[in-house]
């Protein structure tokens, strides 16, 4: 009887709790845009580590972030709820600590050993630093101290001091041991590249930037190119450092129950990209590996949302998902089963770096609130503050930029690109057909043929908000 129990009932249990749930390698790059790696098809960039590991498991190619800024894109990530609801707009604000996150809640309630390193996890508000500090945030980040506000620290079993971005394989292997024997554990992996500045090259050398393909949202000049080349080289050098991830993985022996899922934290730094609701600036990529599990080889088109990361983590533990996440599990997906995909994915953009210093006309780059809702073929963004005039996040000083600004001021530039990057005010409401025009360049927001789709995104919009809490007028009564 005894044994007939422990096979019906105490096996089961120790199986969920036990070494069966696998281990959680959450590897993250930064400012990385789709298409950008080989396997999505792009001609230019050479990836080969990171495509076998599409390969080996699942691709998505319409996986989009909660943000296009790496602090509240992160909160989302963390807690599978927008940023708008677990209050983290404000780039400098710190994870609140009522606010349950994946790190944590894999340690309370699955018994995972957890650590981060890498590039800064972004979730514990302005560092204090020294008097002459370039960051230092002696004001706010005083505050912070003083009334106890950093908490992410205490949600891991291990954050990484002052690693720097090198060796990434000698991070997971540093982490790993520590991991106490038998027990399943969760790794957060940061990236640097392909951050800017674009100042990293991989071992095969530099690209030739006339032979680059440059997308619909870029004019076709000499500095965009070159800050695009630069750009593919420093993912190229990503590449490598995951290379050395996965090594130290299959050294291990850990490779076969380790879920390795990779992703970008918000899109690349220029124009049309990091910082605003375009596509480049939202579709990273998301590529999932689970041996035994993810049936390998497959290309996914359905949407994702960066609040759907952590449900999904959760549920791949054996761990229910909060009934307060807005993101969705999409477990059933990745096992093959049938699975009931998103009808809209949102994003929201807030404040852009620090809080010091903003000066009355500030450009949309530094301050711009705004809010947006895309559908399998359609967009609409929600221009809040419209004014800003546009620049590209952290590159308006680089070729790219200031040679279109003045291809611009001849007039060289085309009308497309002209209204789109030199319209002031920008336009409320903004509506892409983005099956026909993937640059989002042509809005079609009042098109009377396009009524019904404008009025039912924005319906989506508003529910959104609504149930968000968020602090912006909802485009719908």
């Amino acid at each position: 009887m005894f044994r007939f129990l422990f096979l019906v009932l105490i096996c089961p249990l120790l199986t969920l709790l036990g070494a069966e749930r696998p281990n959680l390698l959450f590897l993250l790059s930064d400012d990385h845009s789709v298409p950008y790696l080989g396997c999505y098809g792009n001609p230019d960039v050479r990836t080969p580590t990171l495509d076998r590991l599409a390969a080996e498991g699942i691709c998505f190619d319409r996986f989009f972030t909660s943000c296009p800024q790496c602090v509240p894109s992160r909160a989302a990530l963390m807690t599978g709820r927008s940023p708008v609801a677990v209050r983290m707009v404000r780039f400098t604000s710190p994870l609140p600590a009522d606010v349950p996150a994946l790190p944590d809640l894999l340690r309370e309630k699955g018994g995972y050993y957890t650590g981060i390193a890498g590039r800064s996890y972004h979730l514990d508000g302005p560092s204090t630093g020294k008097p002459g500090m370039k960051r230092a945030s002696p004001v706010m980040g005083g505050l912070m101290d003083r009334e106890n506000l950093r908490t992410f620290k205490q949600r891991a079993d291990y954050v990484e001091e002052k690693g720097g971005m090198k060796d990434f394989g000698g991070k997971l292997a540093s982490f790993l041991d520590r991991v106490p024997k038998e027990k399943s554990w969760f790794f957060w992996l940061g990236f640097s590249d392909p951050h800017h500045p674009w100042d990293t090259v991989s071992s095969k050398g530099r690209l030739d930037p006339a032979k680059i393909t440059l997308p619909p949202h870029l004019p076709d000049l000499p500095g965009v190119r070159e800050d695009l080349a630069k750009y593919l080289q420093e993912v190229e050098h990503l590449d490598e450092d995951v290379k050395a991830v996965l090594d130290v993985l299959e050294q291990r022996g850990l490779a076969q129950n380790t879920l390795v899922i990779f992703i970008g934290d918000n899109g690349m730094a220029m124009p049309h990209g990091k910082g605003y609701l375009t596509d480049p600036g939202l579709n990273t990529p998301c590529i999932i590996r689970w041996p035994g599990v993810v049936k390998p080889g497959q290309k996914a088109h359905n949407l994702l949302s960066g609040e759907d990361f952590t449900p999904t983590m959760l549920d791949a533990a054996g761990i229910p998902p909060l009934p307060s996440m807005s993101g969705v599990s999409f477990l059933k997906q990745l096992r093959g089963q049938p699975f009931a995909p998103r009808q809209h994915i949102f994003a929201e953009r807030g404040p852009h770096g620090g809080d010091g210093g903003m000066k009355p006309d500030i450009s949309a780059n530094v301050f711009d609130l705004a809010r947006c809702v895309r559908s399998d073929r359609y967009k609409l963004i929600y221009n809040c503050t419209p004014h800003g005039a546009i620049k590209p996040v952290d590159s308006a000083g680089d070729p790219s930029w200031q040679q279109i600004e003045a291809a611009h001021a001849e007039s060289r530039l085309s009308t497309e690109h002209t209204k789109t990057y030199f319209t002031s005010p920008r336009p409320t409401f903004e509506l892409y057909d983005l099956e026909k025009d993937p640059g989002e360049l042509h809005n079609l927001a009042g098109d009377p043929a396009l009524k019904q789709v404008e009025f039912q995104l924005k319906k989506a919009l508003t529910e959104k908000m609504v149930l968000d809490w968020d602090f912006l007028p909802a485009p719908l009564r």
